[in-house]
């Protein structure tokens, strides 16, 4: 059952103070934390190489927007389906499930060039991600919620974002350090200078499932044959209500149609942008430059969700507002990112870009957890993911084509008109929800 859009504002909370916690919802809070950097550490030892990794297999710009994009679809795809299980059977065993997945797609990457089963690899990822979306975000909201009743969640999730953001910052650093350092050992093994990152993305990624078994806590659930029978069974009730509770709520609709725009526009800068910037560096340096950009890009993001419940203070709390300002503000950056030619003004237009990423998650996490119930929180999240990924894949494969055809600022600014789509529909969202 969703709340109206009017109930959801006269919604009284606590201001948040972490001092003022109950120690229950201290350790909770940390506890989620490092979990959100561990994990986040191990996808950041990859996304700093991946894009240079793919054109080191022989992949052009085309075919590495397609990859992306087999990850994109399937992701779509296995969205709603898993987060209905995960409401059913539980969050931790289907989070369990999408490490293993995880493990699997790092393994078939580092066996092979091909790009039939790089593809798979990349389905692998999807079906990952699929299986992470709505599952622990909505253990971390609902306990949350349990040990300290009345209190905003937002800057709780802020802290979360915050470490998930260090852990890839983090884990990019050492992504691309380790390719300058242990390349030539990997070379001489008859490996891509890039497979050194993977190696070790693979041996964190085995620790995120250690911990997530121990430290993770979540009253069981059935999990017998017939309790994953039933789950997969109810996926097609679970589509139907949450599609049809989306398209008759107006606040989800025009939020989610605005988050389809943001990942049209921004999904192919985080993808591309290090095929863009490694040209500008000398090349024995390169690696680790990168590295180093992309731990900023997180390290930003990091500052940005830090900034961002400060941001929506300055705009009265009014999410939606914050939303759109962030939207347009993205808009004019991506538009000068692309027109760079030198790697100083891109890292300086960069890292404003990123910030404003950062400021951008929370608003919209703010919007929707505040229109839904606990028994459908994992669904909604993961048709909220479901939506963002087809706005991503679409964006992807258009960017790609483009960048190829073209070039890369082109296909950056040609996106921007994406954002500013976004920003008019978030505008018509803050203006009902003012008079409702």
């Amino acid at each position: 059952m969703l709340v109206r859009a009017e109930d959801a504002r006269m919604v009284t909370y606590q201001s948040f103070s972490f001092a003022a916690l109950t120690s229950p919802a201290r350790r909770h809070i940390r506890v989620f934390q490092l979990h959100q950097f561990l994990d986040r550490f191990a996808m950041g030892l990859t996304v700093a190489v991946v894009a240079l990794a793919l054109t080191d297999r022989g992949m052009d710009l085309f075919q590495i927007s397609l990859l992306f994009g087999v990850y994109s679809l399937t992701t779509m795809v296995m969205e709603l389906p898993f987060g209905g299980l995960a409401d059913r059977v539980g969050r931790k065993p289907v989070f369990l499930a999408a490490v293993v997945a995880s493990v699997f797609s790092l393994v078939l990457f580092l066996s092979t060039i091909d790009f039939a089963v790089l593809a798979v690899s990349f389905a692998f990822i999807g079906l990952g991600r699929a299986l992470r979306s709505g599952t622990l975000d909505a253990w971390f909201v609902e306990t949350f919620k349990a040990v300290a009743p009345g209190v905003d969640v937002q800057p709780a999730l802020a802290k979360a974002q915050w470490a998930g953001a260090m852990g890839l910052a983090m884990g990019a650093v050492l992504g691309g350090l380790l390719p300058d350092l242990f390349g030539s050992t990997a070379e001489r093994l008859g490996a891509s200078v890039y497979d050194v990152s993977y190696v070790a993305s693979l041996a964190v990624m085995l620790g995120v499932f250690l911990y997530t078994w121990g430290a993770i806590e979540e009253m069981p659930r059935p999990l017998h044959p017939e309790a994953l029978m039933q789950g997969f069974g109810a996926v097609p009730n679970v589509i139907t209500d949450a599609s049809l509770l989306a398209l008759k709520h107006p606040t989800l609709s025009l939020l989610l149609a605005a988050l389809v725009f943001f990942l049209m526009a921004t999904n192919p800068v985080e993808v591309l942008w290090p095929t863009h910037a490694k040209p500008m560096l000398e090349e024995r340096t390169a690696n680790t430059i990168i590295g180093a950009l992309t731990a900023t890009y997180f390290f930003s993001i990091a500052f940005g969700a830090w900034l961002s419940p400060r941001v929506s203070r300055l705009f009265k709390l009014q999410h939606a507002i914050t939303l759109g300002a962030a939207f347009a503000c993205l808009a004019v950056l991506q538009i000068v990112l692309a027109l760079q030619v030198g790697i100083f003004g891109f890292v300086l237009i960069f890292v404003g870009y990123s910030i404003v990423l950062g400021v951008s998650e929370t608003p919209a996490s703010g919007i929707l957890h505040s229109c839904v119930d606990d028994h459908q929180r994992s669904t909604m999240l993961s048709l909220r993911s479901l939506i963002q990924q087809l706005g991503t894949a679409l964006g992807l494969i258009v960017a790609g084509a483009v960048a190829e055809v073209v070039s890369t600022p082109i296909a950056w600014s040609f996106g921007a008109v994406f954002l500013f789509l976004g920003a008019v529909l978030l505008s018509v969202l803050a203006k009902r929800i003012i008079q409702a």
